[in-house]
């Protein structure tokens, strides 16, 4: 695999506690499907003696709100949840993933990508069978993996936008081994990062990226359990490939059920999803909003 790089954990072999963490988007409010995901880490965590971590992901400059932020903690104290330390905030910690970035491109695993969306959508529309990434996305046909480094050089130095994207045939080759993960409850996981075809990791409008900022953080944190959505079990394939290539810890993961509405609806931010405000100004107590979350269905 090569010398790694930016380790952030050692593997002495003692078996670290349990640490959980809850990571939302403040690009809402937090609703019933968060506090389902929130209160199975927070318990699997204080169940254990172990640590629980609060994170809010807030890259997405254009949908994060202060006062979502604001709100989300408000309400979890308000449901009951506490978290050991400081809570980490994404956009305050952009040298860390610059840090990554530089690493990984040293080592030839990055390269720019100058693609608009139109451009991508005309390369897959002009491909017959064109593959689909887990998301539903379509994979990126590498229109710009083969720039010449002349050409890549000049349109940077031009300040022409472009995103930073992970060379998956030579991350794959780095890594040098078959990749797997605990699923908790199950076993091991294979996993299938080719899927994704080559992923962004950096985005036009900030050097960040969901895959890149969240691996980062649970190994810096230390967590050694992540909980999350049924929704987000296909992106740990590649979340694994970027700890083998980082010499980062792979944590256990417990993928759980996504709540969903009397009409079989998944609760989310744009569907119908209450809003813990809501259920606090209609009466509801931090017990009986627990319950609901955890117990059955919303109905």
């Amino acid at each position: 695999m090569g010398e790694p790089a930016l380790s952030l954990h050692g593997r002495s072999g003692i078996e670290p506690p349990v640490t959980t963490r809850f990571a939302p988007s403040p690009t809402g409010l937090l609703h019933l499907g968060h506090a389902f995901s929130a209160f199975l880490a927070w318990r699997r965590a204080r169940d254990a003696g172990g640590r629980f971590l609060l994170r809010l992901e807030d890259i997405d400059v254009t949908r994060c709100r202060p006062e979502y932020a604001a709100a989300i903690l408000e309400d979890l104290a308000w449901l009951g949840l506490d978290w050991d330390g400081p809570v980490r905030v994404q956009t305050e910690h952009l040298p860390d993933y610059a840090a990554v970035l530089d690493a990984l491109n040293r080592r030839g695993m990055l390269y720019p990508c100058f693609c608009t969306r139109a451009d991508i959508a005309r390369e897959i529309a002009a491909a017959t069978d064109a593959p689909h990434a887990p998301d539903g996305g379509s994979v990126y046909p590498g229109t710009c993996r083969a720039l010449p480094p002349a050409e890549r050089a000049a349109r940077i130095a031009a300040g022409e936008p472009h995103a930073l994207r992970l060379n998956l045939e030579k991350a794959l080759a780095a890594a040098g081994r078959a990749l797997c993960y605990e699923e908790d409850g199950t076993g091991s996981v294979p996993c299938r990062p080719e899927r994704f075809g080559d992923a962004v990791l950096a985005r036009k409008d900030i050097r960040a990226s969901y895959h890149l900022c969240v691996t980062h953080d649970d190994a810096q944190g230390g967590v050694t359990l992540v909980t999350r959505g049924e929704d987000l079990r296909a992106a740990t394939d590649l979340h694994v490939l970027l700890q083998a290539l980082m010499d980062w810890p792979t944590p256990c993961y417990a993928h759980h059920r996504l709540l969903s509405d009397a009409r079989g609806r998944r609760l989310a931010k744009r569907a119908s999803a209450p809003p813990i405000r809501l259920l606090r100004q209609q009466g509801w107590s931090p017990e009986a909003v627990r319950d609901l979350a955890t117990v059955s269905d919303y109905c």
